[in-house]
């Protein structure tokens, strides 16, 4: 009998054309009367952001509409003086990862002492990673996605720092969003390349999670269901723009985000996550290229998640005891179909960059999780180098 504890946190979610008059109920249900609304400047003037006010009625405290991709150091800690001057008591994030993660990293930063480096995980001098505890009481978090972002149930938040080119990443579970408004005006809003580079990077991390070190029976259900919606559902994407569609992908990076909480990821999302601070790309791109090889690299480490994957994906792999040619093979085919760039240098990823980037990329949390123990830095360069 294998031990395990999976501890599954509240999940509110409220989908539909009407879930917004929801809105009101879940901010007084939470004690919560003065709501600021993250959101990135093309949303600040737009119809969907009007509904959302008009939604809010007198909760409505303001707007912080600094918000940037990769969630830039500088714009999270203005985040937390817009918190802290107009005293809101919830924070509401409007549209994909970026405005989902701000609002987080400035609710930590409004309320904890220290700087974003002590609240940080960090790698001690013996090579281990320590993540600091977040004591201070966090206002809630409410999120309204416009793309199909994991990030919508996490608790981890990554604050990107562009000037030294690097990832400061949080963990606090007091910031795991307390409700999930799914309203089909708002998902219609981003355009198709964001919602599918949103929908890989959900992809790529569900993949990851089924095959990563750690997981258990519920885990592996979310996220086999998790690959089955957003590989049905990421060719509609990119051809068409139906919400219903789109509500699948959102659904689908929700029970992505409910299973890998339970599980590890592996080398695609750390270096997803290193080149994109290092270069500026986006997550579900530049993870769609290194997924394959990241996929060869733990072929032999990952038998049995990668069967699961290729369940998940219909494939009927000839060798049970080798399915990852299988499994990189239908994703090399659904990733041509989609017209993705192929390799690294298609994203503007100097070669000469890659080296740094692995030594950056060995810092991340998500490196314990890979089912092959990656021990040095030229181990991540090597998949680099062939992804490039």
């Amino acid at each position: 009998m294998k031990s395990f504890q999976h501890v599954i946190s509240e999940l509110r979610l409220f989908q539909g054309p009407d879930c917004l008059q929801r809105l009101p109920r879940e901010l007084d249900r939470l004690g919560c009367k003065k709501a600021m609304v993250f959101c990135g400047a093309s949303l600040a003037g737009s119809p969907q952001f009007e509904l959302l006010r008009q939604s809010l009625g007198g909760h409505f405290a303001g707007a912080f509409t600094e918000v940037r991709a990769h969630s830039p150091r500088q714009s999270v800690e203005a985040g937390a003086g817009a918190i802290q001057q107009s005293e809101a008591d919830a924070a509401i994030a409007l549209g994909g990862g970026s405005a989902i993660v701000t609002a987080r990293a400035a609710s930590i930063l409004a309320t904890e002492a220290g700087k974003l480096e002590d609240l940080s995980t960090s790698t001690g001098p013996d090579g281990r990673m320590h993540s600091p505890k977040l004591l201070a009481p966090k206002i809630p978090q409410i999120v309204l996605p416009t793309t199909p972002t994991s990030a919508c149930v996490k608790a981890g938040t990554a604050v990107s720092d562009p000037e030294q080119g690097r990832r400061y990443a949080l963990f606090d579970p007091k910031t795991r969003a307390q409700a999930i408004f799914v309203h089909p005006e708002l998902l219609m809003s981003a355009p198709r390349a964001l919602v599918v580079s949103a929908a890989l990077d959900s992809f790529s991390l569900a993949i990851e999670g089924l095959a990563s070190a750690v997981g258990d029976p519920i885990s592996d259900a979310l996220l086999m269901h998790a690959i089955r919606m957003l590989a049905t559902n990421l060719m509609p994407a990119a051809s068409g723009d139906d919400p219903s569609t789109r509500a699948d992908l959102l659904v689908g990076a929700v029970l992505c985000g409910r299973g890998t909480d339970h599980t590890g990821a592996g080398v695609a999302t750390v270096l997803g996550h290193a080149i994109g601070a290092a270069c500026k790309t986006e997550n579900g791109l530049t993870k769609a290229v290194v997924l394959p090889k990241a996929i060869d690299f733990n072929a032999e480490a990952a038998v049995s998640g990668l069967t699961k994957v290729a369940t998940a994906l219909g494939l009927q792999t000839r060798d049970s005891d080798a399915p990852a040619p299988a499994v990189v093979g239908a994703l090399e085919a659904l990733f041509s179909e989609l017209g993705l760039p192929a390799r690294l240098r298609d994203l503007d990823v100097p070669r000469e960059s890659l080296a740094e980037i692995s030594e950056r990329a060995m810092e991340d949390w998500f490196l314990r999780g890979n089912p092959r123990k990656v021990r040095e830095p030229g181990e991540l360069l090597k998949i680099m180098e062939d992804a490039w």
